[in-house]
């Protein structure tokens, strides 16, 4: 007997924060594949204005917003006729998130400047579906305050997250004795510090299993991925350090575990694929039909799982130390991985260095126990400054 959980579903006008990232791309190929079910109302891009037009003459959103001005004239001159409005800069993008006929913010902007435009949402009274981390790694308590009072969902987008979310659908009487968040080790799974000395930036971009921009990319390979979704786990489902583990599973088809209080454990399961968690989060609580390519377990006869190396992966190491210590130290680790790993993709900066820097921030970086949001904002200011003179003049 069938069901009809898809009939009356109502059109979901989104906002997408990032749309010419990996994310966002990946995102409006659901909303393609779903014209009945999702409309594009807003778009954002930093400076990809060729793509951002494309997009725009696609889906034919009521607003444009550019973060960079270098691309505004070429960006409103191409729309020019079309009912688009461009707006430009923070200001007009946390006030256009406001708009009533918006239903759901997807931020996937890439790094810290996620965070403003996710807190005006939340106070917007839009569900969110996160796919920028950092908002949570770097003030977690403040978003999770902001959603409650607003009442406001965060609907994880991240493909682990996504994975222990949908683990604890029907288990809302159960506490979690622990997840486990998996990692496919990326592409120097195994290799010694010797070897990670010389790597490439070519290398390091080559990631064995997932699809992704360049700055997720790295930080894959270098394991703080996986270090700040640790963080970010503790505020989405109000962990203690010691409820949260990692496990290397190079196949990257078990995309993260839950532990009951009972022993029991639940998995989520699937190809690497993001567009499904993008998926589940744009069209929560239903799930809809897509032509996603299925999982054959004869394709995949042997699923591993190793333990994480955290003395010469040193960054998922100086992540849990940052969650540890609290306060301000998730913001400081997380502005000074913004810089070197641009640094290191300009070539300025050697692999392993990155967490030299790392962890002379969270050494000498002011810690403050109960940051307020100016708090945040300094400490991130501050750290990259610091960050940048230690790269600047060899100082690490």
């Amino acid at each position: 007997m069938g069901n009809n959980f898809g009939e009356g579903f109502n059109l979901k006008n989104i906002a997408i924060l990032g749309s010419t990232g990996s994310i966002g791309t990946q995102a409006l190929e659901v909303v393609r594949q779903n014209p009945e079910r999702f409309k594009v109302f807003v778009l954002t891009a930093n400076n990809n204005a060729e793509l951002l037009i494309r997009q725009a003459l696609e889906f034919n959103p009521a607003y444009v917003v550019l973060t960079s001005e270098s691309k505004l004239a070429e960006v409103r001159n191409a729309l020019s006729s079309s009912e688009t409005k461009v707006l430009f800069g923070l200001d007009e993008l946390c006030e256009v998130l406001s708009h009533p006929e918006i239903s759901l913010v997807l931020t996937a902007m890439v790094g810290f400047a996620g965070l403003i435009p996710t807190l005006a949402a939340i106070k917007a009274g839009k569900d969110i579906a996160l796919a920028n981390k950092e908002t949570l790694v770097v003030a977690g308590e403040l978003v999770n305050s902001l959603a409650k009072e607003y009442g406001v969902k965060i609907l994880p987008v991240d493909s682990e997250h996504s994975a222990i979310f949908q683990c604890l659908a029907g288990e809302e009487r159960n506490p979690i004795e622990k997840i486990y968040l998996t990692a496919s080790g990326g592409p120097f799974r195994g290799r010694d510090a010797d070897f990670l000395a010389t790597i490439s930036r070519k290398e390091a971009l080559k990631h064995p299993n997932w699809v992704m921009g360049e700055k997720i990319t790295i930080d894959s390979a270098s394991l703080m991925n996986k270090g700040l979704e640790v963080i970010e786990a503790k505020w989405l489902f109000d962990l203690d350090v010691s409820q949260i583990d990692v496990i290397v599973h190079p196949q990257s088809i078990v995309h993260s575990i839950v532990q009951f209080r009972d022993g029991s454990m639940k998995a989520q399961m699937g190809l690497p694929d993001m567009k499904l968690p993008i998926q589940y989060a744009l069209a929560y609580p239903e799930r809809i039909e897509n032509t996603f390519p299925r999982f054959n377990f004869l394709d995949y006869p042997n699923l591993s799982f190793e333990q994480a190396d955290k003395k010469t992966f040193r960054n998922l190491a100086l992540a849990f130390e940052a969650l540890k210590a609290g306060g301000n130290m998730p913001c400081v680790i997380n502005a000074a991985n913004e810089v070197v790993v641009a640094e290191f993709l300009n070539n300025r900066l050697g692999f392993l260095q990155m967490s030299d820097v790392i962890e002379r921030c969270m050494s000498e970086i002011s810690f403050i126990a109960d940051p307020l949001l100016d708090d945040y904002m300094e400490t991130d200011r501050i750290t990259r400054i610091y960050a940048q003179e230690l790269v600047t003049n060899n100082k690490y």
